[in-house]
């Protein structure tokens, strides 16, 4: 298998609090194989420096990042819907990032590529001011228990991070099906200088077509979880 970079090659210094815990997980023999051969065409090097998102590409289309794909459902449709715009997932979990190269694979989709890093440092040190059209954060974990809350990736310094990353115009967009995490998102992103909610109320907004609805989501529904969303624009 080609070697895939590892969390702490990413350059710049890492986060005393993560958002995320390491689990080892099981890599099928596919995931494997995807890995082993699918990598080096959509595997993105995380070495020093900003990546060059054109050449990263081929193209001079706008690139959206999503935060934390799980198994990628989301990416590949997303990508496989809105063929004009490139995305470019960050994910720490091997298998889910084998899975997401299958579908990848399976649907024949040029315009995604994956980093497998911690998604602050990722933003930080891998991307240039203003060099995004939307960034992507659905679903991530919520840790419900309260000694837990400060692990949580959505804080102010991560909100004035993805906002220094998004051009003007650029969209952040969240989903959560945890309540209090959704009042937490809204706090944090509505307390941002440069970002504006686009719900006319504060508050949020409906699903927007271009978010599928995942199995985890369905199954959320199915336990009588609510789901909310919201967006906010780079002023």
């Amino acid at each position: 298998m080609q070697p895939l970079p590892q969390l702490d090659g990413v350059p710049g210094r890492m986060r005393q609090v993560r958002s995320f815990v390491l689990r080892g997980g099981r890599l099928t023999d596919g995931q494997k194989r995807a890995l082993d051969e699918l990598w080096p065409v959509y595997g993105v090097d995380t070495g020093p420096g900003v990546l060059d998102l054109p050449a990263l590409f081929g193209n001079r289309n706008p690139v959206i990042v999503e935060i934390g794909f799980g198994k990628g459902e989301s990416t590949w449709q997303m990508a496989q819907e809105q063929s004009g715009q490139n995305f470019l997932g960050v994910e720490v979990h091997l298998p889910g990032v084998g899975h997401l190269l299958l579908r990848l694979d399976e649907h024949r989709l040029q315009n995604v590529r994956i980093a497998c890093a911690d998604a602050v440092v990722f933003l930080r040190e891998c991307l240039a001011d203003a060099s995004l059209a939307g960034v992507r954060l659905y679903f991530p974990d919520p840790w419900p228990k309260k000694r837990h809350h400060k692990r949580r990736i959505v804080q102010p310094a991560f909100m004035s991070l993805v906002a220094s990353r998004l051009r003007v115009g650029g969209v952040l967009r969240m989903a959560t099906d945890w309540q209090h995490y959704a009042t937490q998102m809204l706090e944090v992103a509505s307390a941002c200088p440069l970002l504006a909610n686009e719900s006319a109320a504060g508050e949020y907004v409906p699903r927007p077509d271009s978010r599928p609805v995942t199995r985890f989501e369905r199954r959320g529904q199915r336990l009588g979880h609510g789901t909310w969303d919201l967006s906010f624009r780079r002023s």
